[in-house]
């Protein structure tokens, strides 16, 4: 086996509209496609980068979600983070962590909620 890469991280929402409309105005990603699961309970909607799809959002699997929603938090890599903060300030984008984290190798990153409480965070890598 091996691994190819990245397909997409499956985000379980309560309502599929209003996430997708987080996921594009909010995080930047496109629309890819959407449709009804083959059980015809749940619906599904892909999102992502050039017809790469990066998240996949499922509503009617669980309604019970917990505070943090289904998977602990995805992350985008960012350029200009600080840009990107006040960017989703001006979106009013919740906030987790106020500040940008800088690790010792000089990544940086910070974390937001989305529409159902899941973690996000952006995510800007080392300077070369």
């Amino acid at each position: 086996m091996a691994i190819k890469g990245f397909e997409h991280v499956g985000i379980q929402v309560k309502d599929i509209e209003k996430s997708i409309e987080f996921y594009q105005t909010v995080v930047g990603l496109q629309f890819i496609d959407r449709f009804l699961h083959t059980d015809k309970k749940m619906k599904l909607a892909f999102l992502g980068i050039d017809d790469s799809i990066i998240v996949e959002l499922i509503e009617g699997y669980n309604p019970d979600l917990p505070e943090e929603g289904k998977v602990h938090h995805v992350a985008f890599k960012v350029s200009e983070i600080e840009g990107e903060k006040e960017r989703l300030r001006e979106l009013q984008a919740e906030f987790i962590y106020e500040d940008i984290t800088t690790l010792p190798n000089g990544a940086k990153y910070l974390f937001f909620r989305g529409p159902d409480g899941e973690w996000i965070e952006y995510f800007e890598p080392m300077k070369s």
